[in-house]
């Protein structure tokens, strides 16, 4: 293609620019893919989409450039675009990764682990990752099948290598896929090493260099090693379970991910026979065909309802669900032992207490807490959890922000040996040291000895949770999720936060707001508008802390996905229950408050 010929495709997408069909972000992109050489095969598919007038679908491809969120660099494949997941963006953020890790690492010895789920493209992104991180001169340790995210942390830390690559988008929509990027502890990066990594994708980053991936496995630069790490892990994990009662009937469902190579064989070297694979969610698919939404996330309702229904064909005592990458755990159990009970699902908090819970209980039986044991959440997770700590005399750290990044990286602050729980609200577990982010194995295994454990005394999963309740008071918590797709999607996500940065409600819910906790701009601002500083990480994140205590909602933009993430909190002390059905209810009743309070003010957004 001439010279003229790229001239007339950028006036074209100028002239489009002026018209209001591209922003003028999208049309920056758009040009330098266009004009810059190392873009040119690209160049066609561009062509034919601005020939026949395709704005919409350019300015969704170009508007941005695709950042590492609390997740990795995540998003929508299309064949080309700075925002969008295709092998150009990918081949440059493991290029970037080569880069940077080898100025970190001059003098060393290089490894690299990979691996990749069962979604679209995984395996071929897998072998280009592969080919440009042997070609940078890097030893690669591969998981050359479908394996789960924690695999390649604890591979990561088994191979002592400087850094890991998963190919993977968890639970996001079949049309997205991913990089999530380790650094040499197994846990994702983190500052500065995110922003460095970033700024080298950004400003270095013009040639790949990739070699052929099949002449590096026949070379030896290319080390598989499935075999290997699936019998370490499992070994691992078994290692870490309890001593107890093992009669339980179990479903379980991969929701169509890599669960079914590494949760089933797992559960039953840990002494659980009765395990039953969901077969219709049993096979890797990366369209999700049988799920109800083809969005397999354990913390949508409706993946279960087909699960349960087997469940009760097979009086199964509990239902266990992970996500498409098995780092994510989701469960539904009845509420009582009579064959007719009810079944009904957890939401993400209730199971961080309940794990934690009988993972503190566990410790303490066997006298393996300590003064210096400390457990870590999050901002957005339940603060049951840190009431529940403290009736063990752990301490709780939860002042992070939301990613399990931040979970491992907090480890090494308070000491690895003293480590004995790590959770988030989105149905993230982790225990102990063995890699350094959620895993959806050894969640299973703890939430079936717990079911086990409750059986034998006569109890079910939700008996215990209101035995918490009664404990340590009750907590409702409610997360909503507002979609806003696209470029102008993630404008109005913006104008909503500004606009919540420079006012704050009087009320919510009909409940006084005592104040507003902006960790963005590090702001504490009280009802009559005194501002002071707030400590704490740093994010994208406010809150509204209303007047009766342990009540207050939450709002932030998602880091890998076009939504606003809107979380409600609810809380009665212990001390003043009486009634829990009667709390509950009152409970939800306020969230259903909260809700149409803050929907009114998104909807204010134009």
């Amino acid at each position: 293609m001439t010279s003229i010929d790229i001239q007339l495709l950028v006036e074209a997408a100028e002239q489009a620019a002026r018209d209001g069909n591209l922003s003028t972000s999208a049309f920056e992109n758009l040009r330098h893919w266009l004009t810059a050489s190392e873009y040119g095969k690209f160049v066609p598919g561009i062509m034919e989409h601005i020939q026949s007038q395709r704005w919409q679908e350019l300015d969704d491809a170009f508007w941005k450039v695709l950042e590492f969120g609390t997740g990795g660099r995540r998003g929508r494949m299309y064949p080309f675009g700075s925002n969008t997941i295709n092998e150009r963006t990918i081949g440059e953020s493991v290029q970037g990764l080569a880069n940077y890790v080898k100025s970190q690492f001059d003098s060393e010895h290089l490894k690299c682990a990979i691996a990749y789920d069962t979604r679209h493209r995984s395996r071929e992104f897998a072998e280009l990752c592969s080919g440009i991180m042997v070609a940078n001169g890097f030893q690669v340790f591969l998981l050359d099948d479908y394996r789960a995210t924690p695999q390649l942390s604890f591979l990561v830390r088994q191979k002592q290598c400087h850094c890991g690559v998963m190919v993977t988008a968890s639970h996001n929509p079949p049309s997205d896929n991913a990089v999530k990027v380790y650094w040499q502890t197994g846990g994702q990066i983190l500052p500065p090493h995110d922003a460095a990594i970033i700024h080298e994708v950004m400003e270095n980053v013009k040639e790949i260099e990739a070699g052929d991936f099949q002449s590096a496995l026949e070379d030896g630069k290319i080390s598989i090693c499935t075999e290997e790490i699936d019998a370490a892990f499992a070994s691992t994990i078994v290692s870490l379970s309890q001593d107890g009662p093992r009669d339980l009937k179990l479903v379980y469902s991969p929701l169509h991910g890599v669960g079914g190579n590494v949760i089933p064989p797992i559960l039953q070297a840990s002494g659980f026979e009765d395990v039953f694979l969901f077969p219709e969610h049993s096979n890797p698919d990366p369209d999700f065909t049988n799920v109800n939404g083809h969005v397999s996330n354990p913390e949508n309702l409706e993946v279960y309802e087909p699960v349960i229904e087997f469940a009760r064909q097979q009086s199964a005592d509990v239902v266990i669900v992970t996500d498409p990458d098995a780092d994510r755990l989701g469960c539904a159990a009845p509420v009582s032992l009579n064959a007719d009970a009810q079944w009904k699902v957890f939401n993400g908090n209730q199971l961080c207490a309940l794990l934690g819970a009988y993972r503190l209980e566990s410790l303490q039986q066997a006298g393996q807490i300590t003064k210096d044991s400390f457990q870590l959440t999050t901002l957005v997770t339940t603060r049951l959890l840190e009431r529940i700590g403290d009736g063990f005399g752990v301490t709780t750290r939860g002042d992070l922000l939301v990613g399990f990044k931040w979970i491992a990286g907090a480890i090494d602050e308070g000491g690895p040996e003293h480590f004995v729980y790590g959770t988030e609200e989105s149905h993230g577990f982790m225990i102990s040291d063995y890699c350094r982010d959620k895993d959806g194995a050894v969640a299973c295994m703890m939430l079936a000895e717990l079911a086990a454990k409750l059986k034998t005394e006569g109890k079910t999963l939700h008996d215990y949770l209101e035995s918490l309740y009664w404990q340590f008071g009750y907590h409702q918590e409610s997360l909503k999720t507002i979609y806003m797709e696209g470029s102008e999607g993630m404008r109005r996500m913006t104008r909503l936060m500004d606009r919540l940065r420079q006012s704050m409600p009087k009320t919510l819910g009909g409940i006084k707001v005592s104040q507003k906790r902006d960790y963005l701009t590090h702001t504490l601002t009280d009802c009559e508008g005194k501002e002071s500083d707030l400590h704490g990480p740093t994010g994208n994140l406010i809150f509204f802390d209303l007047e009766e205590e342990g009540n207050y909602v939450a709002i932030r933009p998602s880091g890998t996905e076009p939504k606003v993430k809107i979380y409600l909190f609810t809380y009665q002390p212990a001390e003043m229950l009486a009634d829990i059905d009667l709390t509950r209810s009152g409970m939800r009743t306020r969230m259903e408050a909260l809700e149409a309070d803050l929907q009114a003010i998104v909807d204010s957004i134009e």
